[in-house]
C-alpha cells in the first residue's frame, strides 16, 4: 500500500511539474510572431511578412516594430485575458493533433476594445500621446457613451484597422470608414451632445 501511495504521489507530482512546464513553453512560444503564423497560415503569414520589412504598412506591422507581439492584441488584458489566449491556443492544438483544425487556420477571436485599451489607456480621456485634449480626440471621449446606448456602435478596431495597408501619419486608419463612423456617432448622439 505504502509502495502505492509514493508511486501516486511521484505520478502526481510529475503530472504538476509537466503541466507547469508546458504553460511555460506555450507562454514563450506564443510571444514569438513567427511560431503564431507557422500555423496561422492565411492570412496571418502575409501579416507577418508586412511586420519584418523595413517600413510599416500596416498599423499591426507598426506595433511589431516597436516589440509588440501578436499576442500582445490578440489576448484579453490582464492574467484572465492572457488565459483566454492559451485556451484559445490549447483548442488550435488539440484541433490540429486529431486531424479537425481549420484550413487555412485563421484567427477568429475578435478584438475587443480591452486589447487596445490597455495600451492606450488615455484615449477614452480624449487626450493624446503629449497628454493634450482637444477637439481632434472629441470621437474617443464620446465612444464609450455611443457604445452604452447602441450595440452597434463602433470600436477601436472600426476605424484602426490592424492588418489593412495606410498611413502611418494618419495611424492607419480606415479614411473612407472613418467618415461613415463620424456620421453614425453624431447621428445617434444628436441632442444628447454638446
Amino acid at each position: 500500500m505504502r509502495k502505492f501511495v509514493v508511486i501516486f504521489g511521484l505520478a502526481v507530482f510529475s503530472a504538476i511539474i509537466l503541466a507547469i512546464g508546458s504553460v511555460g513553453v506555450s507562454l514563450a512560444l506564443e510571444n514569438q510572431d513567427a511560431f503564431c503564423a507557422a500555423c496561422h497560415t492565411a492570412p496571418e503569414v502575409t501579416y507577418y511578412q508586412q511586420s519584418i520589412q523595413s517600413s510599416p504598412v500596416t498599423l499591426a506591422a507598426f506595433h511589431a516594430q516597436k516589440q509588440i507581439a501578436c499576442i500582445d492584441c490578440h489576448s484579453g488584458s490582464g492574467v484572465l485575458g492572457r488565459a483566454v489566449g492559451l485556451r484559445q491556443g490549447a483548442q488550435d492544438l488539440g484541433a490540429y493533433l486529431s486531424g479537425a483544425y481549420r484550413q487555412p487556420a485563421v484567427t477568429t477571436n475578435p478584438l475587443g476594445d480591452d486589447a487596445c485599451l490597455k495600451c492606450h489607456t488615455n484615449v477614452l480621456a480624449g487626450t493624446h500621446q503629449g497628454g493634450s485634449r482637444g477637439t481632434n480626440g472629441h470621437y474617443h471621449l464620446y465612444l464609450p457613451q455611443w457604445q452604452a446606448m447602441d450595440p452597434k456602435a463602433a470600436h477601436c478596431i472600426t476605424c484602426h484597422t490592424a492588418h489593412t495597408a495606410g498611413l502611418d501619419g494618419l495611424q492607419f486608419m480606415s479614411q473612407g470608414k472613418v467618415a461613415q463612423v463620424c456620421d453614425e456617432c453624431h447621428t445617434a448622439l444628436s441632442g444628447r451632445v454638446r
